[in-house]
C-alpha cells in the first residue's frame, strides 16, 4: 500500500512547477512607504526567495526580526518619528494661517529645506554604511540578485550600484520628485508638476505657473540636492555619471499609481504600473467593531484616517470636526490619538489604530474622510468608497485634486474648516449619488486588468533576477547630454546650415544683381 502511494505522488512532485529561489537586497524607506514594501518582501518570501532588508538601528516601522527578512541594521540614525510628526505639526501651523500667495510660499520654502535636511541626513548614515568595510564585503560575497528600493531617498540607488547589482524601483517618488519626471518624456503644457493641484487641461496662466514650478524645483535639485549625493557618488561609485543619472539607469520602475488614478502621459518601456497593488478584499472585522458598525442600521458608517503624523490635531480643529459628525445619522469610527474631543458625540467612536483595508471593503461604509495619501487612496477607489479630502502635506492636495476632478471626492480646506463647512460636505458626499457612483465607475476600472497588480510587480522583479537585468527595456538617453538630448546640436548645425546656404543665395543674388547694372551701364557709353 505504501509503495504504490510513493508510486502516485513521486511523478506528482516532479510535475509541481519548480521555485527557483533567488537573493534579494532590500533598501526601504520608513513610515508609509515601508507599509507597501513590507507587502512585496512577504510575497516574494511566500514564492521562495531570500530577503535581506537594510534598515537604520533607530528605525521606528522596519521591525528588526521578522519571519520574512533578514535585517542588516545600519548604526546611524535615520529620520525618527518624532522628527516627522515636529515636522507636520509645523507645516500645519503655517498653513492654517491663511490661504494667501505668502503662506503658500513660506510652506514651500519649509518642504524644501526639510527636504535637503532629509537627503543630509541619510547622506550621514550613507558614509557610515559605506566605511564599513565589513558589511560591504559581507554583501559582495553574499551575491545577491536584485536590489530593490524606494528612490525617494539615494541609498539603494548607491548601494546597487555600488554592488553592480540589477536595480528595480518600488516608486512613486525619487529624490527629485514625482517619478515619471525623472525618465519619462514630460510635455509642461499638458504634464502638471505635483503641488500646485493642476490638471492636464490648463489654460495659458496655469501653464505659466507649471513652469515656474518645474524651473522652481529644477533649481533646488540641482543646487541644493545634487551636490550632497553626487559628493558620495564619486567618493564611493567611482562613475562618471552623476546622481541623477544613476536614478535614470534603473531596469524596472514599478509605479504605485495606474492610469484610473493619474492623468495620461507619455511614459516608458519600463514602467510598470502597480498601482492599488497591497488592495484585497476585506477580512471579517473584530466582533466589537463589527457590532459597532452593524448598530448603525440604515445610515451605514463614516470612517476617518489622516495617517501617522497627523493622528494627533491640534484641539480646536479636533473639536469642529467632531462637533460636524455629532449631528449626523451615521456612525463614525475615528482613528485618533489626542485628547478626547470636547464636542464628540455619542455616534463617534475613537481608536488608536483600525483595520483600514478592512472597514472600507465593508457594506455599511458610505464615506471615507481622509488626507489624501496614496495608498488610502488607493483602498478607496478599490472598494469604491467616496472621499471627503482634508489635505494637508506634501503629495496629499493634489492626490485630493484627482478624485475631486474624476468626481469621486470632495475636498474641504484645512484653513477655513469649522463644523457648518464640514458638515455641509459630509452632506454633500453622504447624500449626493453621483459621488458613490463616480468612484464606483474607477472601482471597476481599477479592477478590470488581466492580472492583478501585485502579480504584475513580482513577475517583473523575477524577470530582473531571470535575466541579470533589463537592459533591452531601458533607454540609454540619460547618457546623454541635455543639448543631445533635446536635440540642440542638430538644431543649431542645420540652422547654421540654413544661415550659411541663405547667405550664399543672397550673394549669388547680390553678384547677379551688379552684373546687370554694370552691363547696362556700359551700354550707353
Amino acid at each position: 500500500m505504501h509503495s504504490s502511494a510513493l508510486f502516485l505522488i513521486v511523478p506528482l512532485i516532479f510535475t509541481l512547477p519548480g521555485v527557483n529561489g533567488g537573493k534579494v537586497l532590500v533598501y526601504p524607506e520608513d513610515a508609509s512607504h515601508w507599509v507597501n514594501m513590507r507587502l512585496l518582501i512577504e510575497e516574494l518570501h511566500l514564492r521562495g526567495h531570500s530577503v535581506s532588508v537594510v534598515r537604520p538601528s533607530d528605525s521606528w516601522y522596519i521591525k528588526e526580526t521578522s519571519p520574512h527578512y533578514t535585517s542588516i541594521t545600519i548604526d546611524g540614525r535615520g529620520v525618527s518619528e518624532e522628527f516627522f510628526v515636529s515636522f507636520g505639526s509645523r507645516l500645519l501651523q503655517i498653513q492654517r494661517q491663511s490661504r494667501s500667495f505668502w503662506t503658500s510660499f513660506k510652506l514651500g520654502m519649509e518642504m524644501l529645506g526639510i527636504g535637503t535636511d532629509i537627503v543630509a541626513k541619510e547622506c550621514e548614515m550613507l558614509i557610515q554604511m559605506f566605511e564599513n568595510q565589513g558589511l560591504m564585503q559581507s554583501l559582495q560575497i553574499s551575491q545577491y540578485d536584485v536590489v530593490l528600493t524606494d528612490p525617494v531617498m539615494a541609498g539603494g540607488v548607491l548601494l546597487a550600484h555600488y554592488l553592480s547589482l540589477p536595480l528595480v524601483y518600488n516608486v512613486r517618488w525619487t529624490v527629485m520628485g514625482e517619478g515619471h519626471f525623472a525618465i519619462a518624456p514630460s510635455p509642461l503644457s499638458y504634464v502638471p508638476i505635483p503641488g500646485q493641484e493642476l490638471t492636464d487641461t490648463m489654460n495659458f496662466f496655469q501653464r505659466i505657473e507649471n513652469m515656474l514650478t518645474h524651473c522652481v524645483s529644477w533649481f533646488h535639485v540641482e543646487y541644493n540636492i545634487k551636490p550632497l549625493v553626487n559628493s558620495l557618488s564619486h567618493r564611493y561609485i567611482g562613475s562618471e555619471l552623476d546622481f541623477i543619472q544613476l536614478v535614470q539607469a534603473a531596469d524596472i520602475w514599478l509605479m504605485r499609481v495606474d492610469f484610473v488614478f493619474e492623468f495620461p502621459r507619455p511614459t516608458m518601456p519600463n514602467v510598470v504600473y502597480m498601482g492599488g497593488f497591497q488592495c484585497k478584499p476585506a477580512n471579517p472585522l473584530p466582533e466589537d467593531l463589527e457590532e459597532f458598525v452593524q448598530s448603525s442600521g440604515e445610515h451605514g458608517v463614516i470612517i476617518m484616517s489622516l495617517g501617522t503624523i497627523f493622528s494627533e490635531l491640534p484641539h480646536d480643529l479636533a473639536d469642529e470636526i467632531a462637533a460636524a459628525f455629532a449631528q449626523l445619522p451615521q456612525r463614525v469610527i475615528w482613528r485618533h490619538t489626542g485628547d478626547r474631543p470636547a464636542t464628540l458625540g455619542n455616534n463617534t467612536r475613537l481608536v488608536s489604530w483600525m483595520p483600514q483595508n478592512d472597514l472600507l471593503g465593508h457594506p455599511k461604509i458610505r464615506v471615507f474622510v481622509a488626507h489624501g495619501g496614496t495608498n488610502g487612496i488607493q483602498e478607496a477607489i478599490y472598494h469604491g468608497i467616496p472621499i471627503v479630502g482634508l489635505p494637508l502635506i506634501f503629495d496629499q492636495p493634489d492626490n485630493l485634486n484627482r478624485m475631486k476632478v474624476k468626481g469621486a471626492a470632495k475636498i474641504v480646506d484645512i484653513v477655513t474648516l469649522d463644523r457648518n463647512i464640514f458638515l455641509k460636505a459630509l452632506q454633500e458626499v453622504l447624500y449626493e449619488p453621483s459621488y458613490r457612483m463616480n468612484m464606483q465607475r474607477l472601482s471597476m476600472l481599477h479592477r478590470d486588468q488581466p492580472m492583478k497588480p501585485l502579480d504584475r510587480a513580482l513577475f517583473w522583479i523575477e524577470f530582473v533576477m531571470r535575466h541579470k537585468g533589463a537592459a533591452h527595456l531601458r533607454t540609454e538617453s540619460y547618457r546623454m547630454p541635455w543639448y543631445v538630448y533635446h536635440s540642440v546640436d542638430v538644431i543649431g548645425v542645420l540652422l547654421a546650415a540654413m544661415l550659411f546656404i541663405l547667405l550664399i543665395i543672397m550673394f549669388v543674388i547680390k553678384y547677379l544683381c551688379c552684373r546687370v547694372l554694370c552691363k547696362r551701364k556700359i551700354k550707353p557709353e
